[in-house]
């Protein structure tokens, strides 16, 4: 595999890591606002279970565009190259959340304010849906055969990176605006800032170069015209594995944030400051995580690591919910997300060399990315509104009930999946 200069590497690493930081900092902008102020902002004539609800959907709502982004992008990411892709990935999902910013909300236009903020969640996630699979395969496919789980952790680091500055920010606001004035403008901030985290993004992608296997595959003439296509024809099978192996993970971690900060502030008596702090520290743990397991997936293999991983899932689905029991539970809090957190990072790091490594690279950009959006699908759309429901059909211990089913259902795609750590990638 051709070799790219160490200054090269550096900017694969910084270029993949900050434009994905960028992207889940936009996309966690929402998750946090939709928990938090957009029931009160766009679903003020419901009650507010149902508010609550109605809210966590619209957040589901990018889940299902994120399927349509991976087709478009892989598309044209297998076709023309992953660089001019990344970018334009970038772009559309920067547009469409500076423009959330702006919305009115129900009292100014009623409910037109949410039929704009599903068309302008929509557009965010088909940014989102080409983004992951492009910034991984720009680390993996220049990594050394021995480092791609390394390679594609910095990637999947962007995620708690983007989350940590965007519930920073949400932090600061919180502790410096009255409710009201959170209410009336305040929530608008990240996704106002985020346009000048997006032109930084934009400049650092400039210098991206194309990934030495996709020039080799133009060279030798190996790309395809029809990737969708063929990734269909020939790797159905690697698209449900993958899906699945994924699909838990997007459970456990939406459940973690996204229904968790919903929760505890309405239910169980945390503030909002205090929710967002908390989760902070539990985001540097899960930093942590993503980087050491990525290195022993690529001393022992992806399938040991995350094999352990999916089975202490399976567990903490049927516990966790009595880690919650009481108002204001702060021991109880702090070990759903310490224990959460652990679990999580053991399973998100790895992915980023696993799922691109099931693919060919003619077919990789788009078989990874819609592999991993179709688990955003099943596992994250509607896991925090299932959640709520079930809770308030069954009680709290049936919280866990569907990342449960989820996690047992990536068990066994993995017994069906073989160890992807010595693949030749090149291939």
């Amino acid at each position: 595999m051709p070799q790219v200069s160490q200054s090269s590497v550096k900017t694969v690493i910084v270029a993949s890591m900050i434009g994905t930081a960028v992207e889940f900092f936009d996309f966690y902008a929402y998750g946090t606002a939709s928990a938090a102020y957009f029931p009160k902002v766009f679903f003020p004539q419901m009650t507010p279970v149902l508010a609550t609800v109605l809210s966590l959907l619209t957040f589901g709502v990018a889940f299902v565009a994120r399927p349509v982004g991976s087709f478009l992008f892989g598309h044209f990411g297998d076709r023309l190259g992953r660089k001019k892709t990344l970018v334009l990935s970038m772009l559309v999902m920067g547009v469409a959340t500076v423009a959330i910013g702006f919305l009115p909300g129900y009292a100014t236009v009623g409910v037109w304010g949410a039929l704009l903020l599903c068309v302008c969640r929509f557009v965010q996630g088909i940014g989102l849906g080409g983004e992951w699979s492009g910034a991984v395969l720009v680390a993996t496919e220049n990594a050394p055969a021995d480092k791609r789980a390394l390679y594609g952790a910095f990637p999947e680091v962007g995620a708690p990176i983007g989350f940590f500055l965007c519930n920073g920010l949400f932090f600061l606001l919180a502790n410096s605006l009255t409710e009201q004035q959170m209410l009336a403008f305040g929530w608008r901030v990240p996704f106002l800032v985020s346009a000048v985290l997006v032109v930084i993004g934009l400049y650092v992608r400039r210098h991206l170069e194309e990934t030495p296997l996709f020039k080799l595959a133009q060279e030798n003439d190996n790309t395809t015209k029809t990737p969708l296509k063929e990734v269909f024809q020939s790797n159905w099978k690697e698209i449900v594995k993958g899906t699945f192996i994924m699909g838990g993970t997007y459970a456990m971690f939406y459940t973690l944030t996204t229904w968790s900060l919903a929760y505890a502030t309405t239910a169980l008596g945390f503030s909002h400051s205090e929710m967002l702090l908390l989760l902070m520290g539990a985001i540097v743990e899960f930093a942590v995580l993503i980087m050491t397991t990525s290195l022993l997936a690529d001393k022992i293999g992806r399938k040991k690591v995350l094999l352990t991983a999916t089975v202490a899932l399976v567990g903490f689905s049927i516990v966790f919910p009595y880690f919650l029991e009481g108002q204001h539970n702060l021991g109880g809090m702090l070990l759903f997300l310490g224990v959460g957190f652990v679990i999580m990072g053991t399973l998100y790091g790895p992915v980023g060399a696993v799922l691109p490594e099931l693919f060919p690279t003619k077919v990789r950009y788009s078989g990874a990315g819609i592999t991993y959006n179709l688990a955003a699908v099943i596992g994250a759309a509607v896991a925090p509104s299932v959640t709520t429901w079930l809770i308030a059909r069954h009680g709290l211990h049936a919280a866990g009930l569907y990342m449960l089913v989820l996690a047992v259902a990536s068990v066994v795609a993995w017994l069906t999946t073989k160890e992807t750590k010595d693949i030749d990638y090149t291939k």
